[in-house]
């Protein structure tokens, strides 16, 4: 039986991959409940449609950061790959190329940075990055991605400490110690970085400390986690390029506000001097345009990548891509995508006045 959309490939991944696995994926942080948020506020928006227009030629290409991509639907920061499939972030990061698609290779990618360049040479690829208290190992880290071509660092900041994450204690998971971090290489063979451990992620790390960042790196710089206009606008204070408004998937600090919720008020605050994605809760082709309606550049999405390669790698990835991307064409052309209305339900009130924004 054919996969036609994306919580198809969610209940296969459930069945196929082992319950720690799965629970290592899918957890939250606590009660799950930013986790499930993510995806319910969603829900409560909807459409407003405008007729009568020329829809014959729907074009879904944009830019980020001055590069141009497909479609606004690119592929988040995870790690381990390797736990869904045998080639990891290599079959991700092809599916990507193939689609024409950023793609954010985590700091605990499972495959090494240059294998993952190598097998997608033309791919366009951001690096995220944890910070270490040690800058020197910042510093080579760094310089090592944009040397192999990576076109952007994305710093995240909602991870100074690692979030209460249930499933991952009960099933005694420490994913740290059990892979090999191979981009960090060995000291042994002479590599001045150390294996990164979870625990030495830096919790000092400060908006002043982003001039240290910009001055080591030609790369545009993005913030991933921000949630608040107050951050927003601090964000554009310090000069940094683009925010990714997250909230680490529901995997950090629960009971905060769902990405889509609170991406109204950072576009607001930056005023359109940075350009503003999203990530968390992306599950249809509606999702990606409301995301865009309510001033997202573009969106990324995390575990559904996840689902793809468990289904069959990196042909399993660019299913779930080709689902998604088919699905914001039908969205675009039912709507006149450039021209949406939509409206945001609430519990206190039915409807909150409609939002035209312009694509």
């Amino acid at each position: 039986m054919p996969l036609v959309c994306l919580t198809d490939f969610e209940a296969h991944a459930r069945e196929q991959l082992s319950k720690s696995t799965w629970d290592f994926i899918e957890g939250g942080a606590d009660d799950c409940l930013t986790r499930d948020d993510n995806i319910a506020a969603f829900k409560k928006i909807r459409l407003r449609p405008r007729y009568l227009k020329d829809v014959s030629k729907v074009d879904m290409r944009t830019t980020i950061q001055g590069e141009e991509i497909s479609t606004p639907i690119c592929i988040a920061p995870t790690g381990f790959h390797c736990l869904a499939w045998p080639d990891g972030e290599m079959s991700t990061a092809r599916a990507a190329q193939a689609a024409g698609i950023c793609y954010i290779t985590s700091t605990y990618a499972s495959c090494s940075l240059e294998d993952i360049v190598a097998t997608a040479p033309g791919g366009l690829r951001w690096f995220q990055l944890y910070v270490h208290p040690n800058r020197q190992l910042n510093k080579q880290l760094i310089q090592k991605v944009e040397s192999l071509g990576f076109k952007a660092l994305v710093i995240t900041v909602d991870a100074p400490k690692i979030g209460n994450r249930r499933h991952n204690i009960t099933n005694q998971v420490n994913l740290m110690k059990n892979l090999l971090l191979k981009d960090l290489g060995s000291p042994e063979k002479g590599n001045l970085m150390p294996y990164l451990q979870m625990s030495p992620i830096d919790s000092s790390i400060c908006w002043d400390d982003l001039s240290w960042f910009q001055s080591i790196t030609r790369l545009p710089i993005i913030l991933k986690g921000i949630l608040t206009k107050e951050d927003a606008e601090l964000a554009v204070k310090h000069n940094v390029h683009g925010i990714i408004v997250s909230n680490h998937g529901g995997r950090q600090l629960d009971e905060v506000p769902a990405s889509i919720d609170a991406l109204t008020e950072v576009v607001a605050a930056v005023k359109g001097k940075i350009e503003v994605y999203l990530d968390g809760g992306i599950r249809t082709g509606n999702d990606v345009l409301k995301a865009l309606a309510l001033g997202a550049k573009c969106v990324f999405l995390g575990r559904p990548i996840l689902w793809g390669l468990a289904y069959k790698g990196e042909h399993g990835v660019e299913e779930v891509l080709n689902i998604l991307k088919n699905e914001f064409h039908t969205s675009m052309t039912l709507t006149d995508g450039n021209q949406l209305q939509c409206e945001r339900q609430t519990r206190r009130t039915p409807m909150r006045p409609p939002l035209t924004p312009q694509f």
